[in-house]
């Protein structure tokens, strides 16, 4: 069995289909008992969050299986085939390596960010409680919770987004000037438009502005930020649709857009528009300020007379040299090492129940032989009996001895299942004998 992630999130498509995707956790549960009772299917669960919705199933086949989950991820949307190139897919090692990212936060939008940790343990949570979640991925998601834990208890990694707005907002301080006072517009409303709307109301912008497709997500991340009764926060806060994004870019002198749209959001003749609409010149800056992957904002916003753009493209290479962006390089390498390890000790495991089957059947022999012994000699003395007895078992340790121990060295290079295929094939192992390894008796369960 392998494991097979289907999965749609910011990285791979717009936030309006996104948003078509979303689940409750009714829908949730829904999703996962159809993905366990899908054809190849032995295990499943989801992870669902805001801006990520993602299939992860034990199976026994890719082709067949791979359709069967998109499927059932483009009905839930209400889409056709396409929803398709929006979609990612891995598999067997690919899907641990991508958990084990996903849980040390490097794919969220805000890197770093906790609130996935959370959300991958009820994941789990939820696959255990239907009973859909057996050893194979209870084992995987174990083991990304620890990597998850491990990152950002050994790294500042929560610490990376925040950084990287901070630095963004020191280049744009370096154009309009001190962001205490200024008009800033902010598009978007998940984790990193957060972020940025919490950073610049610290620094008491005169106006905050939160554009979103969401008109309820604008209203709350507005509310959350709005001016405090002791003067802190910024002067003042609102919400706007997206459809009034123009009137809000003619007035800002700062606009930091952080959508995950696909497609250009922010035009250079939208730009130009709104700001001659507004009577601003030259002579009132404006950075914008592009912190979304692909881009929001056109290129070509940068030859705007007094308008200054920065991408993230910039922000990354600036990251790099500051203490944010080598904590990213060390949890990179803790992922690494992890999934490294995790599958050194799943190839090693997978050849377990074929050695364990191996000295079975040479069990099974010498006592075989030690009955047909007894019956050609019955008057065989206990002290000479006990001595053959021994001398069959230590033959027999010795001659498996080198095969097993090559095996398990073996299951650390490619294709370690197939010289376990070929131990059980020149031993002329029963099949049902190597899976009873791994099957819990009856009465025991599986690892919880």
């Amino acid at each position: 069995m392998s494991v097979l992630v289907v999965g749609i999130s910011h990285s791979s498509a717009p936030v309006s289909l996104l948003e078509k995707v979303a689940l409750s956790d009714d829908a949730v549960h829904k999703l996962v008992q159809d993905v366990s009772t899908a054809d190849r299917v032995s295990e499943a669960t989801v992870i669902s969050t805001c801006n990520r919705v993602e299939i992860y199933a034990d199976v026994d086949r890719f082709h067949g299986s791979v359709e069967a989950l998109s499927r059932m991820l483009i009905d839930r949307a209400g889409e056709d085939e396409s929803m398709l190139p929006h979609l990612y897919v891995h598999y067997d090692d690919g899907a641990v390596s991508h958990l084990f990212q996903v849980a040390a936060g490097l794919d969220s939008m805000a890197v770093g960010e906790g609130q996935i940790l959370g959300q991958t343990r009820k994941a789990l949570r939820t696959g255990q409680e239907l009973g859909t979640v057996g050893p194979s991925l209870n084992v995987l998601f174990q083991q990304a919770l620890r990597v998850g834990k491990r990152s950002r208890a050994e790294t500042d990694i929560d610490l990376v987004a925040p950084s990287l707005v901070s630095v963004a907002l020191e280049r744009a301080e370096a154009q309009v000037g001190a962001i205490a006072g200024k008009d800033v517009v902010v598009v978007g409303a998940g984790s990193m438009a957060g972020l940025a709307v919490a950073t610049v109301a610290r620094a008491g912008a005169g106006r905050v502005t939160v554009v979103n497709r969401s008109a309820e997500r604008a209203d709350r991340l507005a509310a959350e930020h709005a001016p405090r009764a002791d003067g802190s926060g910024p002067g003042s806060t609102r919400a706007l649709r997206l459809a009034d994004l123009s009137l809000a870019l003619g007035e800002a002198d700062v606009v930091i857009t952080c959508t995950g749209a696909t497609g250009v959001l922010v035009s250079a003749a939208q730009v130009s528009a709104a700001r001659e609409a507004a009577g601003r010149g030259p002579e009132q800056p404006l950075c914008v300020l592009d912190l979304a992957l692909p881009r929001d904002v056109e290129p070509a916003v940068a030859d705007l007379p007094g308008v200054g753009l920065v991408g993230l493209s910039e922000l990354a290479e600036t990251l790099q040299h500051t203490e944010a962006g080598r904590e990213v390089e060390q949890v990179r390498d803790i992922v690494t090492h992890e999934v490294t390890s995790f599958l050194a000790a799943r190839r090693q495991a997978s050849v377990t129940p074929t050695v364990v089957a191996l000295r079975s059947m040479a069990t099974g022999v010498v006592d075989t032989e030690m009955v047909r012994l007894d019956t050609r000699l019955p008057g065989l003395e206990s002290e000479v009996r006990a001595e053959v007895l021994r001398t069959l078992r230590r033959v027999a340790d010795k001659l498996l001895h080198e095969p097993t121990v090559r095996v398990k060295e073996l299951a650390d290079e490619q294709g370690a299942v197939s010289y376990a295929a070929a131990l059980a094939e020149l031993f002329s192992l029963d099949p049902e004998a190597v899976d009873a390894v791994t099957r819990p008796k009856v009465g025991e369960e599986g690892p919880s």
